[in-house]
């Protein structure tokens, strides 16, 4: 037998909430809602994640590997020959990311958003996976020879999260303003990023 039947009810679930996570935030989703697109019993659910922080917090984890590890990471470096190629890729891959009808933007600035104050765990998980793309940034920065990687990976972030936020405002070039951005902050710190 093939398919969804042989999918464990925890993958089930995780994926359900992943999907319905990812395009309408963690706030507005309720557990019903992802009970009926994982066509489980709540019961499932509960078993599963005692609790719909548990749930977000499984949806961090499976953004940050899907989002992330496999896509971003796996695209800037099959892109970049160079680690600063790598950084500017980062734009060329988020330039089709914006373009798609689709574009859902960042899980991990909407999750911090929505549960300020709200659930400490989510938050700070929201913060740590936020840290480790800079961890990532930093360490291409530091292969491409930038004295302060970890301030650099900073400023790098801060454009990333820009180009997100803008286009959520519908700036569909975005990624490309960034980049040139991102052109002048390579060479500002003495990288060429040819």
């Amino acid at each position: 037998m093939d398919g969804p039947s042989k999918e464990s009810g925890r993958e089930r679930v995780g994926r359900a909430a992943y999907e319905l996570f990812s395009r309408e935030g963690t706030a507005t989703v309720g557990v019903d809602a992802i009970i009926a697109r994982a066509g489980t019993a709540k019961m499932t659910l509960y078993r599963n994640f005692p609790s719909k922080t548990d749930l977000i917090l499984d949806f961090l984890r499976r953004r940050e590997r899907l989002w992330t590890e496999e896509w971003l990471q796996a695209e800037s470096q099959r892109r970049g020959k160079t680690p600063a190629q790598q950084l500017l890729a980062i734009f060329d891959v988020f330039a089709e990311w914006f373009a798609r009808p689709d574009f859902e933007g960042c899980s991990f600035l909407t999750t911090m958003l929505e549960t300020a104050g709200k659930d400490a765990a989510v938050h700070q998980a929201s913060v740590q996976h936020l840290a480790n793309i800079r961890h990532y940034l930093k360490g291409l920065a530091a292969a491409a020879g930038v004295a302060n990687a970890d301030s650099f990976a900073r400023q790098w972030h801060i454009l990333m999260k820009g180009s997100i936020m803008a286009a959520h405002e519908g700036d569909t070039a975005a990624a490309g303003r960034a980049r040139e951005v991102g052109v002048i902050l390579l060479r500002a710190h003495g990288v060429d990023p040819e």
